[in-house]
Formats: structure tokens, C-alpha cells, sequence
């Protein structure tokens, strides 16, 4: 068989990662992560932690290992966890949740994702509007689903939308609205009106609003994560998905979730059972436990990786590097057209030789229409512990010397 039929092709084709031979690429993250092993470089590419979670969290694991919770869950997910999600909701948001017909637990926010859309999404004439640059997998699903990528730019230095812009990109047309916020990869927090555009026009245009809010509690500066789900009218309309990932440094363990009105949240049920059908009985109760956590926890993870943040923000202006401020998430955006280099691939490519660290070219998370102007910027990761932070700042400094 000389050319393999199938959705493969383009789904590649639409995360970017189809060759011109019609060959599946490997993802930047693997290629950085590779390149890392490979020469021992500090790897502030992939946005993983390098610490454990809370001990609270761990320790509910190993008991419910011990204690016989290894076999399959609820296809929702475990009742406690189901229940913890909707007090959380209501206690850091005032969202009203039934536990039972509302909150759906799934393997990570990349598969709620990959469910909603593929569950919400009837063919080539629908169009999902994201804003680019976006995280990788949102074109791979879009392209899986069928559907059609529609993408409204975001420039620095505040990496806000042009409203004109939006109302431009959402049409008639449009079924999804997919927004994620605090933003990977520029580490944006949505303004309040940029929040209100989208749920008007997604009345407008009778679109659902698909939210990704993964680092909902890792924001900076005072600023207060406020779900889309919140504003006037948004609730009937709108898909919220997050997950323990980033919040408890819980990663490896995929346990995400989402939440919104009965009607849709069953929708989605109907595709993800089919994919996943449960996962990771063991860690759902821990991960109850976490949300369950005072806010002492909450606030403190914040404050952790402010500190983090201003950490790496420091080395990399100390390299002579543009550095976008961001208000949350892991990442920070930094311009290498500062010191010379136009092209962020080939600059990231030689950063683990020039100055032993590694970051991603923020080229891998935009179109090709689009690559021109994102062409010098590059994504840095602050989610390490201190000491590899000031290490890498140290040897960043390098490119100035």
C-alpha cells in the first residue's frame, strides 16, 4: 500500500506536522525534548513541572491504590470527584452545578477537547474560531473533526484580540468559539471586553462557546481568573473544560473535566465513552481531595510561580532578549530579534549549543499565513524549580556576553 488512507492525513496536516513527502512529522515538543537528552540542556520547552504536587494529593493516590480502586470508574467519572468539581466551581466562581448531569471527568483537557469538538462539530461547513497563536493540538482536532480552522490574531505586547478583528472571524458560520484563557502560549489574560465580545457574538451567531482554562489558577499580578461560563448569557452556551494537571503538577496522571449545561455536557458523554470510556480510577479521588484544598494552597501556587516567572523574566532580559510580561500561565514570550536572530526555530535549534537551555519557537503554534509575524518570538517555560530557573537565567546570559 503505497499512501495509507485516512483522517491521519489531515489531522497532521492541520497541527502542521505533515511533511511535503506526506510523512507524519514529529511535534516541537518532541524534537526540543530530544534535543535537551541529547546535549543535557535545561529544558524549558515542555510545560511540565519538575516538582511534585501537594503531599495531600500524593498520599490519596497511594490509598486508593491500596484500598482496591484500580478497576473502571463511572463512565462520568467518580461520584466524589464529580461533586468536588461542582464546589469548586461554586466556591471560586458562584457557578451552580448539578454533579450529576453537569460535570463530566476525562482523560486530560486534550481529550474533553478532542470530545467536544468531534461531539459539536456536523461537518466541512462548520467553522471553529481560535486565537492564534494557539496551543497544538486545538488545529489537530479542528482538522480531525472536519471542520474549518478560523483564526484571529493575537500581537504583542499585550496579546490581546483586535475586536474588529473577532467580529470579522465569527459569521454564520462559526459553531465553535474555542477560547483559551489564561492563554498558552503568550500567557494572556482575556480583557473583561474581549469576554463580553465573545458571548455576544456568540448569541449573534448562535455559536457554542468552548472554553480551555487549564491555568485558571495560575494568574499573576492580582489579577482574578473569570470564567467565560460567568458573564451575562454565557452559561446556556458554553463548554468549560480544565483539568489537575497544572494545578496540583499532576501532569502524568490526565485527569481533566468539563462542565456546562446538561444538554451539551451529554452530547460530548456520547463521543468521549467511546474514546477513553474512563480513566485513572486511583487519581480521581486524589484529585478531589485537591480541589477540596484551602485557598491558602491556591493562592500560594499563584504567588510560587509569579515568583518564577519574574525569575526567568530577569535572565532573559539580562540576555538581551524582548520579554513580554505575561499574566499567567507557565509561559513567557520573549522576542530574539533583540540580539539578531529572525528566525525563532533556527535560533531555538541552537540555543541548547550557544547557552545549554532549550525553549519552543512560537512558530510551532500558528498557521503558516501567519508565521511571518510570530517569525523571531520563542516560549519559555517557568514551571522548573528555582534553582534550575536561576541556572538557566545564568547561562542565558551567555547570549549577551
Amino acid at each position: 500500500m503505497r499512501v495509507i488512507p485516512g483522517a491521519w492525513r489531515r489531522t497532521a496536516a492541520g497541527a502542521g506536522l505533515l511533511t511535503a513527502d506526506g510523512v507524519p512529522a514529529p511535534t516541537i515538543f518532541a524534537e526540543m525534548s530530544g534535543l535537551a537528552a541529547r546535549t543535557g540542556a535545561i529544558n524549558l520547552g515542555q510545560g511540565f513541572p519538575d516538582e511534585d504536587g501537594p503531599a495531600e494529593v500524593l498520599e490519596t493516590a497511594r490509598a486508593a491504590i491500596a484500598n482496591g480502586v484500580n478497576q473502571y470508574s463511572p463512565g462520568r467519572g467518580l461520584p466524589d470527584l464529580r461533586a468536588a468539581i461542582a464546589e469548586h466551581q461554586l466556591r471560586f466562581y458562584g457557578l451552580r452545578l448539578d454533579p450529576e448531569r453537569d460535570v463530566l471527568v476525562t482523560a486530560g483537557a486534550t481529550e474533553a477537547l478532542a470530545a467536544t469538538l468531534l461531539a459539536l462539530v456536523d461537518g466541512p461547513d462548520d467553522e471553529i474560531v481560535v486565537f492564534e497563536p494557539y496551543y497544538d493540538s486545538y488545529a489537530a482536532c479542528v482538522a480531525l473533526a472536519g471542520a474549518r480552522l478560523v483564526t484571529v490574531p493575537l500581537r504583542r505586547p499585550d496579546f490581546q484580540p483586535d475586536l474588529d478583528e473577532l467580529r470579522a472571524a465569527v459569521t454564520d458560520r462559526t459553531r465553535l468559539i474555542l477560547v483559551n484563557d489564561p492563554h498558552n502560549p503568550t500567557g494572556a489574560v482575556f480583557s473583561p471586553e474581549v469576554r463580553a465580545e465573545i458571548v455576544r457574538l456568540a448569541h449573534a451567531h448562535d455559536a457554542v462557546i468552548v472554553t480551555d482554562e487549564v491555568y485558571e489558577h495560575l494568574v499573576f499580578d492580582d489579577i482574578r481568573h473569570v470564567p467565560l461560563a460567568t458573564e451575562p448569557g454565557a452559561w446556556e452556551r458554553t463548554v468549560t473544560i480544565s483539568s489537575a494537571g497544572k494545578t496540583f503538577s499532576t501532569t502524568g496522571w490526565k485527569i481533566g473535566w468539563l462542565s456546562g449545561p446538561a444538554a451539551l455536557v451529554d452530547a460530548v458523554m456520547a463521543v468521549k465513552q467511546f474514546l477513553t470510556y474512563v480513566n485513572g480510577a486511583p487519581f480521581q479521588p486524589a484529585i478531589a481531595t485537591g480541589l477540596r484544598l484551602g485557598d491558602g494552597f491556591f493562592t500560594g501556587i499563584a504567588d510560587t510561580l509569579q515568583r518564577k516567572r519574574d525569575l526567568l523574566g530577569e535572565g532573559l532580559h539580562a540576555a538581551g532578549l524582548e520579554v513580554f510580561t505575561p499574566s499567567g500561565s507557565y509561559f513567557t514570550v520573549a522576542d530574539a530579534a533583540a540580539i539578531g536572530a529572525t528566525d525563532a526555530h533556527e535560533f531555538c535549534r541552537s540555543l541548547p549549543d550557544r547557552a545549554g537551555v532549550v525553549a519552543i519557537p512560537l512558530t510551532a503554534f500558528v498557521t503558516a499565513a501567519r508565521r511571518e509575524e510570530y517569525a523571531s518570538l520563542v516560549r519559555f517555560a517557568a514551571c522548573k524549580r528555582v534553582e534550575v530557573l536561576a541556572e538557566a537565567s545564568e547561562r542565558l546570559r551567555s547570549l549577551a556576553r
